[in-house]
């Protein structure tokens, strides 16, 4: 069976904090790591890009964004993405692990901005030139202290981490049609259900079984997903499975058969209805329109 490649920090030529965290301008590390990075692949840390110059087009997940001067991404462990960029190409990424972060703080956490938090939320963003020029400037300050040797080093790299990702969030708030402010009180146990539902996709699909899981009943999880999501609790599970199904169908050499099975589902032609039902095509044609345009 050939899977899609998990890449760990450790992958990366690292001497910037620690084994936890990683930086680089884009060109150089496409130089370094063009052997690893340029088929699709997933990550088990936290990344994010910024692109100041060239074009292209970056998907996630099987969602495709526009990659131009301004653009910043966010990926969560997990998530398979791939690029085709312009040979310009411009800019500057970090990655880290959640201990990176979290363990420096009491109260702070990863999961409190919204664009790591979840399945749902954009991973992309389209700066405007005043804030490009902004958060550029973080950019290259955490990539130039990682290229020293100073007192409290890691330290000064997550305070900018912090600046980088609160003026991020805001950003994307003004932006959004949700009212995350009057939504934080319903974040923490939507999170716990994307946890959940990432853990027991294949063999739970029931919105009440969730529920329980939570300890509250199913029309407050359906009030909470909604308020979230605008999607069903029903939608967010079975957007679930039709992601792993399209990963298994793409970077895997697994039978229809079995990834239907491995998905949970006895009978075959019940999943194929199903996943054409959200995709508009049989996996079979799925599997074969993806590797053509390989």
């Amino acid at each position: 069976m050939s899977e899609i490649q998990l890449l760990g920090l450790k992958d990366f030529k690292n001497k910037n904090v620690d084994e936890q965290f990683y930086t680089n301008t884009i060109p150089k590390h496409l130089q370094n790591n063009h052997s690893r990075i340029e088929k699709a692949h997933k990550h088990n840390f936290y990344a994010v890009f910024l692109f100041t110059k060239g074009f292209g087009t970056h998907e996630i997940d099987f969602n495709k964004y526009e990659v131009k001067p301004g653009s910043v991404f966010f990926l969560y462990p997990g998530q398979t993405h791939s690029w085709e960029l312009s040979d310009d190409i411009d800019g500057y990424l970090f990655f880290h692990s959640e201990e990176f972060y979290e363990i420096n703080y009491v109260r702070n956490s990863i999961k409190d901005y919204p664009f790591f938090e979840s399945n749902t939320t954009e991973k992309c963003v389209h700066l405007n030139l005043e804030q490009k020029e902004f958060i550029e400037k973080i950019f290259v300050s955490i990539y130039q202290e990682s290229l020293q040797n100073q007192w409290k080093k890691k330290q000064l790299i997550l305070s900018y981490l912090t600046q980088l990702y609160i003026h991020l969030n805001r950003y994307i708030e003004t932006h959004s049609a949700i009212n995350f402010t009057e939504l934080r009180h319903y974040q923490s146990l939507f999170a716990k259900f994307e946890k959940l539902v990432d853990q027991y996709f294949s063999t739970i699909k029931s919105a009440t079984q969730y529920a329980d899981l939570l300890s509250i009943t199913q029309k407050h999880l359906n009030r909470i997903v909604k308020s979230i999501s605008g999607k069903t609790t029903t939608d967010i599970i079975t957007d679930r499975v039709i992601l792993e199904a399209k990963r298994q169908l793409l970077y895997t050499n697994n039978s229809l058969n079995e990834i239907a099975t491995d998905l949970g589902f006895d009978d075959y032609t019940y999943f194929s209805k199903n996943f054409k039902k959200r995709v508009a095509m049989k996996p079979s044609d799925f599997r074969k329109l993806y590797k053509e345009e390989e």
